[in-house]
């Protein structure tokens, strides 16, 4: 599963709003043992907004999370784009969604609010703890949830631990070696697609060092190619520590 964050909010890239999504879901979904394999801050505009959902539907293995955009004020467009991408339909009035707004607000749910209730076709709703005001999902793989963390937070945290809560696990070995990361390129350029690199040159006391990490859901898969590198820093007298 690749796991997608897109979190929509100019007010956040002009710094009226600090992020708090992000933090979040990679902890959120680290306790499961699952890793982001995106994340996007974007501005509530129209076309980036709905290209990035194509992308992301465009990835058979993608999980959406999307934060913001779900409200009844002109900047919220996400239902609108969401439909059309994942639907490719007009929204429809959800009938739970729309007596949920009218229990809670009663004349004051009109002419504004009541159209939070217009969700893409087939849309399934995700409790909101604070006020019952829905955020909705889509084919159990694509979530949509407001913006402000203490409505959103409970509902991502529901879905993850129900539908995303068993994981494959990984095994990790890693080492950090006294050289620039160009001594290892070769060996690097040769590992196994199944094997996940992660590669962090630095300089410490203005010395080159290169911190290497190969994971993979085969321990021995892992501890072969890893084996490679020692031995390869070995040959080359090359100072190293595995961490």
């Amino acid at each position: 599963m690749n796991f997608y964050a897109i979190i929509i909010g100019t007010e956040i890239l002009n710094g009226r709003r600090e992020d708090k999504h992000f933090e979040f879901l990679k902890n959120e979904l680290a306790k499961y043992g699952h890793e982001l394999f995106a994340s996007f801050i974007i501005k509530d505009d129209e076309e980036l907004i709905k290209k990035s959902f194509e992308m992301i539907r465009d990835d058979v293995n993608s999980i959406l999370f999307s934060f913001g955009g779900i409200g009844s004020t002109p900047d919220d467009l996400t239902r609108d784009i969401a439909s059309k991408v994942f639907r490719n339909s007009s929204v429809v009035v959800h009938d739970v969604f729309l007596q949920d707004i009218i229990d809670r607000f009663e004349d004051k749910a009109y002419p504004h609010r009541i159209h939070m209730a217009e969700l893409p076709p087939k849309s399934d709703l995700l409790f909101n703890p604070v006020n019952n005001m829905s955020g909705f999902s889509l084919d159990n793989r694509f979530y949509f949830t407001p913006g402000f963390p203490s409505m959103s937070h409970p509902m991502i945290s529901d879905v993850i631990k129900t539908h995303f809560s068993i994981s494959v696990e990984k095994y990790r070995k890693t080492l950090l070696a006294d050289t620039s990361e160009e001594s290892l390129i070769t060996l690097m350029q040769k590992l196994p697609s199944t094997l996940e690199l992660s590669c962090l040159p630095m300089f410490i006391d203005n010395k080159p060092k290169v911190e290497l990490s190969l994971s993979g859901i085969s321990r021995e898969e892992v501890e072969v190619n890893f084996r490679i590198f020692i031995e390869e820093l070995k040959s080359k007298s090359i100072d190293y520590k595995v961490i």
